[in-house]
């Protein structure tokens, strides 16, 4: 299989189909596309890319939240860990998307993370109600 990353300029990348990420239900606003391919740029390797191999124009900037200095501790229900097929908590991992805010730039949508099971590659975005991530200090 091979994509075009319009992005970045680059045409028919070859992607492993071992490599691909399954979002069964898709994202908010983008239920049609399920698969997903993550990528970064060359030297910077803290914020990716999930790129749509379902819709080519479709791809989300994404970092784990402590690299916002954010921390989450998220109840899954028996059904999330069912479409993740999820056994084992450390096979998981939480990302968020990123978006351009005019009033302040770039921001976090902290209230949707995007939860991976990183053993088979499934995933799905968990909207919540009540989010209060704690915000991590870090001496500098």
């Amino acid at each position: 299989m091979k994509i075009d990353i319009e992005r970045f300029g680059l045409k028919e990348v070859p992607v492993d189909p071992e490599t691909v990420f399954t979002f069964a239900e898709g994202l908010a606003g983008f239920a049609q596309c399920k698969r997903f391919k993550f990528f970064h740029e060359e030297g910077k390797p803290t914020v990716f890319w999930l790129q749509s191999l379902d819709q080519s124009d479709i791809m989300f900037p994404i970092v784990a939240p402590e690299m916002l200095d954010l921390e989450y501790q998220i109840e899954l229900s028996d059904a999330d860990c069912a479409l993740l097929d999820l056994e084992k908590a450390e096979d998981a991992a939480i990302v968020v998307i990123l978006y351009r805010n005019e009033a302040s730039g770039i921001a976090a949508n902290t209230r949707s993370p995007l939860i991976l099971n990183l053993k088979n590659r499934k995933g799905m975005q968990k909207i919540l109600q009540d989010v209060q991530p704690k915000v991590l200090y870090r001496a500098r």
